[in-house]
């Protein structure tokens, strides 16, 4: 879009107009008291020349050639002092940036169904990669990288502002992918060692999902607790899953069990690295979760736009220059 930075400017259009029309002229004993010597020339050498250039005609308040090219100049010298310029769209500008890293669980007992979707029954990994991806895409300052662990732990997804192709890689996820047991040690471990680079970074935060207890890895969550607080990253932990879980029996029936889920080891991880522990029994907790995560680490200057500008002043100045070179030229050559 174009746009003139001093329009007020154009106002200085008239100006040739008033003087000439509304100031009289001065008389004095040595003729007009204002004299341009060098158009009184050009009407001579334009009489010589058959009348082209000729400044004056019967009538004096007519406009002849030489005239209206200063003019012209005049008009294009007061366009390039209203500053035109091409202003682009409106570009928001970051607010203060968070590297968010998403550690979720996908062992075997993520398959478990006791979660709801629009009227449907889901997994809970299902309900996890639904929510999840909503949190990521309302991040629009936040880098997000993602830890997939279960047996082991694996970096999916390093630190990244391409936060379509973490939510791509998050929903390609398959419980039961990184075995069957859960070492969350290990994960926590993996995601501080990520975050490591991020030394322009000031927050670094950790969610943690998981539906069962630290039972694999070689890492221990008191080690891992450790480690965090020694590198400033604030954990938020998220249990997943309803109080019981629902087994196939040999008979064919379905029994319900106590669920697995360590939920004190969770909230020693959060209460340690100054986060929060959350529990998260059906998909309605879940979204609000990461609803409440969102308002904690809320971004910062997300009202501030710029735009994009372009100075576009010099091309009424160089035709300017252009044409006053010009007349110049004639005159001399006259």
């Amino acid at each position: 879009m174009n746009h003139l930075m001093y329009p007020e400017m154009l106002w200085l259009l008239l100006l040739p107009l008033v003087f000439r029309y509304a100031v009289p002229v001065a008389k004095g004993l040595h003729g007009d008291a204002l004299r341009v010597p060098f158009l009184r020339d050009l009407e001579k050498i334009n009489l010589k020349a058959g009348g082209i250039w000729n400044m004056r005609t019967h009538d004096d308040k007519k406009f002849s050639l030489p005239l209206m090219l200063l003019y012209l100049i005049w008009a294009l010298l007061v366009f390039a002092a209203a500053r035109p310029q091409w202003v682009g769209e409106p570009v928001r500008l970051p607010g203060m940036s968070r590297d968010i890293l998403l550690v979720v669980d996908i062992s075997n007992s993520m398959k478990e169904p006791d979660f709801v979707l629009n009227n449907r029954r889901v997994d809970r990994l299902t309900a996890v990669k639904k929510t999840a991806s909503e949190f990521i895409r309302k991040r629009v300052d936040d880098r997000i990288g993602l830890v997939l662990f279960g047996a082991q732990a694996y970096l999916q997804a390093p630190i990244t502002y391409d936060k379509k192709s973490v939510e791509e890689i998050l929903w390609a996820t398959d419980a039961g992918m990184a075995g069957n047991s859960t070492s969350i040690g290990d994960a926590i471990g993996l995601a501080l060692k990520s975050l490591k680079g991020s030394k322009d970074i000031e927050k670094k935060i950790i969610i943690l999902m998981t539906d069962g207890e630290n039972n694999s890895g070689s890492l221990t969550l008191p080690q891992a607790i450790e480690l965090a607080k020694e590198e400033g990253v604030k954990i938020y932990t998220i249990g997943v899953g309803s109080d019981t879980s629902l087994v196939q029996s040999i008979m064919g029936f379905r029994l319900a069990l106590p669920s697995g889920l360590d939920e004190d080891s969770l909230t020693e991880i959060a209460e340690a690295t100054k986060g929060t522990y959350f529990r998260a029994k059906d998909s309605g907790s879940l979204q609000k979760i990461y609803a409440e995560i969102d308002r904690l680490e809320a971004s910062e200057n997300e009202a501030q736009f710029i735009r994009e500008t372009k100075e576009r002043f010099y091309w009424p100045l160089c035709v300017a220059l252009g044409l006053i070179m010009i007349l110049v030229l004639g005159i001399r050559r006259k």
